[in-house]
């Protein structure tokens, strides 16, 4: 299995080069974006980080002394502003005392999982935003999933599309290198697979992983039936 998922992680370095993934001019950045990223797309996000900078915001005190109502108006293109307000401001009250203010030293030498517990404990930081601050923001070896890698894995057949968060994350972890820099480039590469050709509706034939996607290989298969019913008239 390392050996295919590596495989795999040529194709799409190749396709797409290297993605250089998060985003951010500083590593409070990336735990910012990774609250404002929940349910929409980056595009938004920069539009709120972009308006956070203007106000020179991006500050745990910045951020800690301004009014919610000031807050949500600024990060309002980032969607559910009211509700990410709110989760934003418990993040920065958590990164503000967590080992005395020095948060970077904790999520970054603490046990993986004692720093992955001590974020879920923060209101609104779900699985998938702990590990996005986790990977990106502290380098630990914890692997991102999100919506572009159930879908990528399932139809791949790396596993069931039922398999949940935890499993999912396990599975990469287990079988691929433990390298953070590998896992920062392998979560990006999936999404950038994820947003051109793994789409909910795929575009297979484009894909640099059609030769050996069975679901991709299927639909071209099913394709090539249509067509050719559709030449002899038949009604589909």
């Amino acid at each position: 299995m390392k050996t295919k998922l590596l495989k795999i992680q040529k194709k799409l370095s190749d396709r797409f080069g290297p993605r250089n993934w998060w985003p951010a001019e500083t590593d409070l950045e990336v735990c910012i974006g990774a609250i404002l990223t929940q349910n929409t797309s980056w595009k938004n996000v920069e539009k709120a980080i972009s308006a956070l900078r203007i106000e020179n915001l991006l500050s745990i005190d910045a951020l800690t002394a301004i009014e919610e109502h000031k807050l949500a108006s600024l990060i309002k293109p980032a969607g559910y502003y009211n509700l990410k307000t709110k989760r934003l401001k418990s993040l920065i009250h958590y990164l503000s005392t967590v080992n005395s203010g020095d948060w970077r030293q904790f999520l970054r030498k603490s046990p993986l999982e004692k720093a992955r517990d001590s974020l879920l404990s923060v209101y609104g930081v779900g699985p998938e935003t702990a590990d996005s601050i986790l990977l990106y923001a502290a380098n630990r070896r914890s692997f991102v999933i999100d919506k572009y890698t159930i879908r990528f894995g399932a139809r791949f057949g790396l596993f069931r599309d039922d398999i949940g968060y935890e499993r999912a994350r396990a599975f990469f972890m287990e079988h691929l290198p433990k390298s953070w820099k590998l896992y920062n480039e392998y979560h990006a590469l999936i999404v950038a697979l994820g947003a051109t050709h793994c789409k909910a509706k795929p575009d297979c034939v484009p894909c640099p992983l059609l030769d050996d996607c069975p679901t991709g290989r299927n639909n071209l298969s099913m394709n090539s039936v249509r067509s050719s019913k559709k030449k002899k008239g038949v009604r589909l």
